[in-house]
């Protein structure tokens, strides 16, 4: 009965302690954005080149990415052109032309949201959804020349407005991203990918798992994109709320390495339970405020096991000199270190060594 009574009260922390990059902030449920992108319908209509065009809930990415193969360069401009939006935003769709469309979706909106992200004409933003909040994914470097690639998977409060804001820069995914690229330079390239619904502030979307199983879904579509564009597996690095999504995600992920920081459980009891080849590796600073949640999953509250116990069984990674939530990717810290290590496959044995 003791331990029962722990337990609920343990849930009852949960539901007011877990959330991701803002902190103490009262929630607001959300209604996860999932199908096809935008403008579908007008695109499956669409017989301008005298043929069906891939259905973007139906067909794979790789069965898009051959499509768009057989393709002429003026066919792929004229469904750039019709359909930025789904082109933009489809997996599989060659990474130069999700560019292209993209910077053509950003110049033509009116919306003073997304006006930071069409400022720049030379960001490679590689999906750009305006719907509810906006959803966005920037790329940082080469893509297609890149040797190794990583991805960055955020947690709460992002979403396309928040996506690159000048405040609490390591805590958003463009900041992340762009600090990781900085400490791994040529040969490598980072995705910030914001291509799901984050929990807001506290509250029941950051202690359960809903938003976190559809973001998963995306997580794995997207990452399929990747394989069919044939750019190289990447190492999946997913903070605070990202890496429930990244746990959800494990077994369907073509990942390398999974990286979580500052995570509040990844909904598996153990690395075994993620059911993926992907070398799995934790980090948690000394004065992260997420040590504070209750690592307990019951009744569909809380996220399981902390992963950088050492009954989880993930590779640790060094923290000390992090600081609070959103410090681990900040310049000269121990954490970014061994990041860049990762992303660059230079580990022996768990120990962080330059690449030779």
């Amino acid at each position: 009965m003791r331990r029962y009574a722990r337990t609920l009260v343990a849930v009852a922390l949960a539901t007011t302690v877990v959330a991701g990059t803002a902190g103490w902030a009262s929630g607001n449920a959300q209604q996860a954005l999932t199908g096809p992108p935008p403008g579908a319908a007008a695109w499956r209509a669409d017989q301008v080149l005298g043929r069906e065009l891939p259905d973007p809930e139906r067909d794979t990415p790789a069965e898009v990415s051959a499509f768009f193969r057989g393709l002429s360069a003026q066919d792929r401009q004229t469904l750039i052109t019709r359909h930025p939006l789904v082109v933009g935003n489809l997996d599989g769709v060659p990474v130069e032309l999700r560019y292209r469309a993209n910077a053509l979706a950003l110049k033509a909106g009116h919306d003073p949201r997304y006006a930071h992200l069409a400022a720049d004409p030379h960001r490679q933003i590689l999906a750009f959804d305006p719907r509810g909040r906006g959803q966005v994914a920037e790329v940082f470097g080469d893509l297609r020349a890149a040797r190794q690639v990583s991805v960055v998977v955020p947690g709460s409060d992002i979403d396309a407005g928040t996506f690159d804001r000048r405040t609490d820069v390591y805590g958003t995914p463009a900041g992340m991203a762009s600090s990781l690229y900085a400490q791994t330079g040529r040969g490598s390239a980072v995705i910030a990918w914001a291509g799901y619904t984050t929990p807001v502030g506290l509250g029941v979307d950051a202690a359960t798992g809903s938003l976190a199983k559809a973001g998963a879904d995306r997580l794995t579509r997207f990452d399929d994109g990747l394989a069919a564009d044939g750019l190289p597996t990447p190492a999946v690095f997913c903070h605070s709320y990202g890496s429930v999504v990244c746990g959800l995600a494990a077994s369907r992920l073509r990942a390398t390495d999974l990286v979580v920081l500052g995570s509040p459980g990844m909904r598996a009891a153990n690395v075994r339970a993620l059911h993926t080849d992907a070398r799995v590796w934790a980090a948690k600073d000394p004065s992260d405020w997420i040590d504070k949640v209750p690592n307990v999953e019951f009744a569909g509250l809380g996220h399981g096991p902390d992963p950088t116990s050492a009954a989880f069984g993930a590779r640790r990674v060094p923290a000390a000199d992090a600081h609070g939530h959103t410090g681990y990717f900040a310049p000269g810290t121990q954490s970014l270190h061994a990041f860049a290590a990762i992303a660059e496959g230079a580990y022996v044995k768990g120990q962080f060594t330059p690449k030779s």
